[in-house]
């Protein structure tokens, strides 16, 4: 292991604390290629992952972080965490579920986003490393956590591949009905990461969606589905990034970029399908997307702000791309939206894949 552990130069001591009265720990998931994923219980934060380029010259390519001192004070609170119970945003942090509203953090302006300031991108998973490939993380979100109903069991497995894929799958329970949104938030550098980490805006991106959702000047869907077609949003063929990304269009401009949900084109629902392929045309890294869920927001990292991460590497305004394979935005005040809702009695899965290659 310590040959894996020192591909990213991380030291597993640097995550060791007492954290929210629970120990906090530095995980390494690795194949026999030496290439590696590694994550921290604080938050489910991947904090490297270390795979080749064409040439076979190995980078991270996730803003991670250092130490688990800059885990826990990030600005950017949510960079490549766990993101529950509820991922993306709520329209004013209110829905009504049974007759009864229930009131959730207004933490993105007026609306409410990824689970609440205190959500569990901010809490202490407890962790199994269940082989040198496998780690299993579990959190219960309390009764009223956040101002959500009902207490949640939610178990997440993270699995790395001997061909360099990253299996997410999520399985949650609940005592009363209540709604689960649950995503990962990966920003990634295919570039590997740097000190300033370039834009990705030469990426060349596909995204299998015929439709995606317009939101208003708040980021909360307008309740529309539009064609792709004939828009900056076309990704449906091969297409780089930065191509139209700031063009004169008000969708963009609400986004500020790219920060819209794509509905994923589907034979049927929770199919475990292929969502989205990036390339990087210098070191010809490649990363695909496979979900079972029914969208992907797709987010330029049009607001990092340059914060420092790991041996000093900085994240400017979109030098990381996010995929965070979820159900849609603001889904409890949409009802043709799929639902949300998970009952007592039944079990809220949910799969995600991210594939590494090179080509």
């Amino acid at each position: 292991m310590m040959e894996q552990k020192n591909l990213s130069g991380l030291k597993r001591e640097d995550f060791q604390a007492t954290v929210q009265g629970k120990k906090t720990d530095l995980y390494t998931l690795s194949n026999a290629s030496g290439a590696c994923v590694q994550v921290c219980n604080y938050g489910g934060a991947i904090v490297a992952i270390m795979v080749p380029d064409k040439d076979g010259n190995y980078a991270n390519v996730i803003q991670g972080f250092t130490n688990i001192d800059e885990l826990v004070n990030t600005e950017e609170v949510f960079r490549s965490t766990l993101i529950g119970r509820y991922g993306n945003r709520i329209c004013k942090g209110k829905f009504t579920m049974n007759g009864k509203e229930y009131s959730l953090a207004q933490n993105n302006g007026v609306n409410h986003l990824h689970g609440g300031p205190t959500g569990c991108h901010a809490r202490v998973w407890d962790a199994e490393q269940v082989n040198d490939s496998e780690l299993v993380l579990r959190y219960t979100f309390a009764y009223y956590e956040e101002g959500f109903p009902g207490e949640l069991q939610m178990t997440v497995k993270y699995s790395w591949s001997e061909d360099n894929e990253l299996t997410i799958d999520y399985r949650g329970t609940t005592n009363k009905k209540t709604i689960v949104n649950m995503t990962h938030h990966a920003f990634f550098s295919l570039t590997g990461i740097a000190n300033p980490t370039p834009d990705q805006l030469d990426c060349e991106l596909q995204i299998n969606a015929d439709f995606y959702l317009p939101i208003d000047e708040t980021s909360i869907p307008t309740g529309e589905i539009l064609k792709v077609e004939g828009t900056p949003f076309d990704f449906r063929a091969p297409k780089v990034v930065g191509k139209e990304i700031n063009a004169d269009n008000e969708q963009l401009k609400n986004g500020a970029g790219y920060d819209h949900n794509y509905i994923l084109n589907k034979k049927e629902p929770g199919e475990l399908s292929f969502a989205a392929k990036l390339k990087e045309p210098k070191s010809g890294r490649t990363l695909e997307t496979w979900t079972t869920e029914p969208g992907l927001q797709f987010y330029s990292g049009n607001f990092l702000t340059g914060v420092k991460g790991q041996h000093d590497a900085t994240f400017p305004k979109r030098s990381g791309l996010c995929f965070e394979s979820q159900h849609f935005p603001d889904s409890p005040n949409r009802p043709y939206f799929p639902s949300c809702i998970l009952k007592p009695g039944q079990v809220y899965t949910s799969k995600t894949i991210y594939k590494f290659g090179a080509e």
